[in-house]
């Protein structure tokens, strides 16, 4: 049975202000800039698979929007919100 890891070489354009930072941050941690942006690179996957996961909203019971809330007016909708008027005397 063949197992065959493949490392693809390739060749990027980074600025040169970031790839010094890269650099030297490998020399402290003791690592290549290959792994170091490796790493970068999972993370960023990482994040935005996590972020792709959206967690359901929490459904209450209730008739709706209020009487004369139109959801496509948003600066209406903020004026709504910031009113120190409480839920109750909206309604």
């Amino acid at each position: 049975m063949w197992c065959y890891v493949s490392d693809m070489r390739t060749t990027i354009r980074i600025d040169d202000e970031l790839y010094r930072e890269v650099k030297a941050q490998a020399a402290l941690e003791g690592r290549t800039v290959g792994e170091v942006i490796e790493e970068a690179l999972r993370l960023r996957r990482q994040r935005r698979e996590a972020d792709a996961i959206v967690e359901p909203l929490p459904v209450y019971g209730g008739s709706g929007v209020m009487p004369g809330v139109d959801l496509g007016d948003l600066a209406a909708l903020r004026d709504i919100m910031d009113a120190d008027e409480s839920v109750e005397a909206l309604r």
